[in-house]
C-alpha cells in the first residue's frame, strides 16, 4: 500500500522553503526537532540551482556559481511562483539568471542540458527541482524515503502561490499535509520545548530576511495562535545590510587602487565582492572583527581588509532602525501598546546580528523577553525556527488522512469568534463602590473558551459584590515632577551635571485597567475574613456567558447567564 493511499506508511519532515535559504527538519522518537544538514555538511541551503554542461549544483555549490556562471544560475525564485510575470519584482535576481515571461507565468532562459542552447525553465518546475534536492537530502539522512511535508510560507502568500508550491511539490514526491505560516511555526518551535510553560501572551515574531523583512503579532492564548496584525517590506532587508558592506569594501579597495576598475562596476568583481561581503556579515555575528580577503577582486588585483564591529553598526545603523520602526508598526497595527508584549522572537540569518536586537530591544520596555542569541543563552537558533516549528507540526498530523487534515484547518474551523475585550470581575465589599479589576479571559481568546480563577476578596470579608465586567487595556503616563533648581555656585559643576540627568528622567509608563460594559453582578453573603471566591465563566462562540460564583470551601454558588445578543455588544 502506498503511503499517499496509508498514512502510517508516511515519512514526513518540515521544510522551510525561504527565498534566500531552506532547510529541512524531522522529529526524533522523543519528540524533538533536528535540523538536517545535506550532503555538503549546511543545515541553512542556498536556494540556488546552477547548471554546468547538463550536471546540476545545488545550495551552497550552486551559490558559487554566482560568480563564473551566473546566466544559468537560478536564485531569488520563491516569490516568483503563482504570480503574474507583470506583477514581479526582478530585482534581487539581477546577479543571477534573469526572469522573462513565459505565458502569463515566470521562466527562466538557462542551458540546464548538455546541448548547447537555452531552455525556457519555468519558476514552478525550478521550484520542484529545488524540493526534490531538499527531500533527497532528507531520505538520505533518514535512510527511508520522504514522502510527505509540513511546508512553511509567508502570512500573504495567497491562494495562488501555495497552490502552485502544492503542485510544485507534488511534482518532486512530496505529499504537503499543511501549509504552516512562517511566525506560528516560530513561535511553535519555541513552545514546544520541554521546559517551556503554556501561558497567555503577545508575541511579536520579527524577520530580517534576505530580500523582505516580514513581522506577526500573535497572541496566543490557551495554547492556540492568533494573528493579529502582519507587516511585510521589501525596502528594509539583509541584501541591504550586505550592500552597505559592498559599498564600504568597495570604497577601501579604490582608496589603495586608484585607478582600478570600481568592482561595483564589473560583474564578476561584484558577485565576488557579494559572497565575500555575506560571509563577513555572518562573522561579524559571532566576533567583534572579520577580514575580508578576496584573490583577484577585480583587474587580477587581490585585496584584504578588516572591518570591526563598531564599524559594521554604524554602517547598517538605518537599517537597523528601520527594522525597528517595522516591530513597532506591527505592534500599532494590532492597536497594543509595545507594554503589552510579552516576547519578541527575532528570527532568520539577520537575527544572529547582536545590534538588530538591541536596536529592536530598546524601542520596548524591559518587560519584554527579547529572544535572539545576543540577548538570551536559551534563545533557539533563528534560522532554524521555522523548520522545527514545521518539523513538530508533521510529527502531530503524519498519520492523519489527508481529508480529515484539510478538514481540521479549513477557515470554517480555523476562523473562529475572538473577544475584542477581556472579561474578569470586580470584587466589592463594605462601603466600597469600586474594586479591582481581575481580567480571567483575555482579549484576542478563541471561543467557546472556560477559565476558571481563585479571586482574593477584601480582608474583612462579610457580604460580597462580584461584578462581571469587560475590560480594555489602558496605558496610564505618569510624568515627573520637575525638580526645583538649586542654587548652584561656579565649582559645582558636578551637581549641575546630576540636575541635566533629572530633568531628563522619562515618563512612567504602566498597564492598568479601563472597566467598560458590566455584564451581570452576584452577592455571596458571610464571606469568612480573609476568603477567596471561585470564577468559573464559560464563554460561547455566540458570545453567551455563563458564570458560576462561589466561596472556595463553601457550598452552592452564584449562576448568572447572559445571552449571546447582550454580551455581544463591544465583543467580536
Amino acid at each position: 500500500m502506498s503511503a499517499e493511499n496509508d498514512p502510517a506508511q508516511r515519512v514526513a519532515i518540515g521544510i522551510s522553503f525561504g527565498n534566500s535559504y531552506s532547510s529541512i527538519a524531522y522529529t526524533t522518537g522523543e519528540g524533538k526537532a533536528e535540523v538536517i544538514a545535506n550532503e555538503d555538511g549546511d543545515r541553512q541551503i542556498p536556494s540556488f540551482l546552477s547548471y554546468v554542461g547538463g550536471e546540476e549544483l545545488h545550495g551552497g555549490q550552486a551559490k558559487a556559481q554566482i560568480v563564473r556562471n551566473a546566466k544559468n544560475t537560478v536564485a531569488y525564485f520563491r516569490d516568483f511562483l503563482g504570480q503574474e510575470f507583470k506583477s514581479i519584482d526582478p530585482t534581487a535576481a539581477h546577479q543571477s539568471a534573469h526572469p522573462v515571461q513565459h505565458e502569463s507565468t515566470v521562466a527562466f532562459k538557462i542551458q540546464d542540458t548538455e546541448e548547447d542552447k537555452e531552455n525556457e525553465v519555468t519558476v514552478a518546475d525550478i521550484t520542484s527541482r529545488h524540493l526534490k534536492r531538499l527531500r533527497q537530502s532528507a531520505s538520505d539522512y533518514l535512510g527511508k524515503q520522504v514522502t510527505a511535508a509540513v511546508v512553511t510560507v509567508p502570512t500573504n502568500f495567497s491562494d495562488a502561490q501555495k497552490s502552485a508550491l502544492n503542485k510544485a511539490a507534488k511534482e518532486a514526491g512530496i505529499e504537503v499535509l499543511q501549509f504552516i505560516n512562517e511566525p506560528v511555526a516560530a513561535v511553535l518551535a519555541y513552545d514546544a520545548r520541554p521546559d517551556a510553560k503554556l501561558a497567555d501572551k503577545i508575541v511579536v515574531v520579527a524577520d530580517l530576511g534576505g530580500t523582505r523583512s516580514d513581522v506577526a503579532v500573535i497572541a496566543s492564548r490557551g495554547g492556540i495562535y492568533t494573528i493579529l496584525a502582519t507587516v511585510h517590506d521589501y525596502e528594509v532587508t539583509g541584501l541591504k545590510l550586505d550592500q552597505v558592506l559592498m559599498d564600504y569594501f568597495a570604497k577601501e579597495f579604490l582608496k589603495k587602487n586608484k585607478s582600478a576598475t570600481d568592482p561595483r562596476e564589473d560583474t564578476r568583481g561584484l558577485a565576488k565582492l557579494k559572497l565575500e561581503c555575506e560571509a563577513v556579515k555572518k562573522a561579524l555575528s559571532i566576533g567583534s572583527s572579520a577580514n575580508f580577503s578576496v584573490e583577484s577582486l577585480v583587474s587580477g588585483i587581490d585585496f584584504t581588509a578588516t572591518i570591526n564591529r563598531t564599524r559594521y553598526d554604524l554602517l547598517g545603523n538605518k537599517l537597523f532602525a528601520a527594522f525597528s520602526r517595522l516591530v513597532l508598526h506591527a505592534v500599532e497595527k494590532a492597536q497594543l501598546d509595545p507594554l503589552d508584549v510579552t516576547e519578541i522572537i527575532l528570527a532568520g540569518g539577520n537575527a544572529h546580528t547582536p545590534k538588530v536586537a538591541a536596536t529592536v530591544g530598546a524601542a520596548f520596555p524591559e518587560s519584554t523577553t527579547i529572544l535572539a542569541p545576543s540577548t538570551n543563552p536559551s534563545a533557539i537558533n533563528p534560522s532554524e525556527l521555522p523548520v522545527r516549528g514545521a518539523a513538530i507540526q508533521a510529527s502531530l498530523i503524519e498519520e492523519f488522512d489527508l481529508e480529515d487534515i484539510e478538514q481540521s484547518t479549513h477557515p470554517m474551523v480555523t476562523v473562529t469568534p475572538h473577544l475584542s475585550q477581556a472579561i474578569g470581575v470586580l470584587c466589592i465589599s463594605g462601603e466600597e463602590s469600586s474594586g479591582i479589576f481581575h481580567p480571567i479571559v483575555d482579549a484576542e481568546t478563541s471561543l467557546p473558551v472556560r477559565r476558571t480563577a481563585i479571586i482574593a476578596t477584601p480582608r474583612e470579608g462579610g457580604d460580597v459584590l462580584i461584578k462581571l465586567a469587560e475590560g480594555s487595556r489602558h496605558i496610564k503616563v505618569t510624568k515627573p515632577e520637575p525638580k526645583p533648581k538649586k542654587e548652584k555656585d561656579e565649582d559645582d559643576e558636578d551637581d549641575s551635571d546630576e540636575d541635566d540627568e533629572s530633568d531628563e528622567e522619562e515618563e512612567l509608563r504602566e498597564k492598568t485597567w479601563k472597566v467598560g460594559k458590566i455584564l451581570s453582578e452576584a452577592a455571596i453573603r458571610g464571606v469568612k475574613k480573609g476568603g477567596k471566591v471561585e470564577v468559573q465563566i464559560n464563554i460561547g462562540a455566540d458570545l453567551g456567558v455563563n458564570a458560576i460564583y462561589r466561596e472556595v470551601g463553601g457550598k452552592g454558588g452564584v449562576r448568572g447567564i447572559i445571552q449571546g445578543s447582550k454580551a455581544a455588544n463591544g465583543s467580536a
